[in-house]
């Protein structure tokens, strides 16, 4: 069954990143809180703006998260292929992929004030 030109991809069932079998979240390759900026609503369409998803594990999300701001993941790296090719994607998936499907990376501890 196809989907609405809206919709998101379907879920896969692994990380479309490290391909380890874990929950899955919903990553916008174009992130939403850039969606309503002129810029981005000149270069990509609705439809591209809300249907760009890439199904990422918690970890790899986090990741992607800490290592790109919001405008250079829609400027630079808004595939699967181009946030594969930044080597620190490609150190940390490749470090990740060897874990068991359960494991969650430890989380930096932020320093109290």
């Amino acid at each position: 069954m196809t989907g609405h030109a809206l919709s998101p991809p379907s879920r896969p069932e692994h990380c479309e990143l490290c391909r380890r079998a874990a929950p899955l979240t919903r990553h916008h390759l174009i992130p939403r809180t850039l969606h309503a900026k002129a810029r981005y609503r000149r270069r990509f369409d609705r439809a591209e703006r809300l249907s760009a998803i890439l199904w990422v594990c918690h970890a790899c999300h986090r990741h992607i998260h800490a290592l790109f701001s919001e405008r250079e993941l829609a400027d630079h790296y808004r595939s699967r292929e181009a946030l594969l090719g930044h080597p620190e994607v490609q150190t940390f998936v490749a470090w990740l992929a060897t874990k068991p499907a359960g494991f969650e990376p430890k989380r930096p501890t932020r320093r109290r004030r």
